[in-house]
Order: C-alpha cells, then sequence, then structure tokens
C-alpha cells in the first residue's frame, strides 16, 4: 500500500520539498555527530549531547515532523539519533568515557510530552522517535529496550516562552516515573528528547529516574536551542 501510495501522491522532503523522501539525503546532512552541550540545571548530574543546532534545516525538519503532521520523518529522525547511540560517550569523561560496542545493550528512555500535545501530534512523538531509533540499532544487533518510564502531568504548561527558572518550577513535581515504564535492570539508560532549551527537563528525567534508583548515562536530543 505504501508503495501504492508513493506512485500516487510521492513524498516530498520536509525540508525543501525535494520529490522522493521525506527527508532527502542533502538534507539529512544537517545531523552532525552529537556534541556535549552545557546547561546549568544538568551540570553535574547528567550530560547532555545535540546533533544540531536548532536552526536551518534541522529546525524545519523538527518542526515538520514535530507540529505539521509529518510522521513520515520518524524514521528518518529515529536513524539519525541511532547513529549518533552507536558511538555516544556514556557516563565518565577523559580516559573514563566509554562507547556503545555492538555486543552492548541500551535502555531509551523518551521525554515525555503534556498528554494534551501528544493527543494533537498523534502519540508521543519522542517515543515514536526512540522506537524508530530501536529498530535501527536492533538490526546491528545491539540489544535494545525502550522503556517509557516518565509521565508529565496534564497540568503541566507549554513550555514555550519560559525562561530557565519557570521550566524548573514547571516540572517540579509534574515529572513523575511510570512503574508500567521501568527499565529493564542492568542496561545503560539514555533518556532522548527532541530539543534541549535551558536543560530542565534532561535535569528533572534524570532526577525522577534517579530517585528510583536508575542512573542515567547521557541525554540525547537532536537540537539544541540557545
Amino acid at each position: 500500500m505504501k508503495k501504492l501510495l508513493d506512485l500516487l501522491i510521492p513524498s516530498r522532503c520536509a525540508a525543501c520539498g525535494a520529490r522522493g523522501e521525506p527527508c532527502c539525503a542533502r538534507c539529512a546532512g544537517a545531523w552532525g555527530s552529537a556534541a556535549e552541550v552545557t546547561r546549568a540545571p544538568a551540570t553535574g548530574l547528567v550530560r547532555v549531547f545535540a546533533l544540531a543546532r536548532y536552526r536551518g534545516v534541522a529546525r524545519r525538519l523538527l518542526i515538520a515532523y514535530k507540529e505539521r503532521g509529518r510522521r513520515d520523518l520518524a524514521e528518518p529522525l529515529g536513524r539519525a539519533l541511532a547513529e549518533a547511540l552507536v558511538v555516544l560517550p556514556l557516563t565518565g569523561t577523559g580516559r573514563a568515557a566509554r562507547t556503545i560496542r555492538p555486543a552492548r545493550a541500551i535502555c531509551l528512555v523518551p521525554a515525555p510530552s503534556r498528554p494534551s500535545a501528544a493527543r494533537v501530534r498523534g502519540g508521543p512523538h519522542v517515543e515514536r522517535l526512540a522506537n524508530e531509533a530501536a529498530s535501527v540499532l536492533a538490526a546491528r544487533g545491539i540489544e535494545v529496550a525502550v522503556a517509557p518510564a516518565l509521565e508529565l502531568a496534564g497540568d503541566a504548561r507549554d513550555a514555550v516562552g519560559l525562561g530557565r527558572e519557570q521550566r524548573v518550577a514547571n516540572l517540579t513535581g509534574r515529572l513523575r516515573f511510570r512503574e508500567a515504564g521501568r527499565p529493564p535492570p542492568g542496561y545503560p539508560i539514555v533518556v532522548l528528547d527532541d530539543v534541549v532549551t535551558t536543560g530542565a527537563t534532561a535535569a528533572a528525567c534524570a532526577r525522577a529516574l534517579a530517585a528510583e534508583g536508575f542512573t542515567v548515562s547521557a541525554v540525547l536530543t537532536l537540537l539544541a536551542a540557545g
């Protein structure tokens, strides 16, 4: 059915409009290797990495996926995250740093969205990316689990336009652990998100998991704002 639809209504790149793929090869080049970003709330708590800055082609792709219904972008965006996860440095720095190897296992915990936002987007959009990334990793022989272990209360505000302290206050007591999504024991945990802005969400996710006895090895996002 998908092949038939592609013939009748050829896909177009969400960034440049080229026919053929949701994200053409040229625009896929917007995703670089994971670069560490520094955000005060997460400093000393968890390392945060992003694949690109919140601008240009990468920004257009994310907005199309997140806000304009281009769910067909989940696969290429998830693939970009998977490529970074293969070599993402986990706990420690310098000589103590270690990377995921094909024989290792990894658990991906998607950062949660407000329930109302998830309904508009056809479900938790970061969890969808995590599942796509997991498929790529599994195909490479990496044992991977997706654990939707966190939830955001319905009374949380939209974070757009909030400053760092406001974002921290907005998440306090509203980002909670979900027993139904408990990560499997013994897996290195990476929290996935779409954008890191102030670092408040990264820090809140790490703390919520730590309260249940889990150490977050890293937070990986597609974009870094600011």
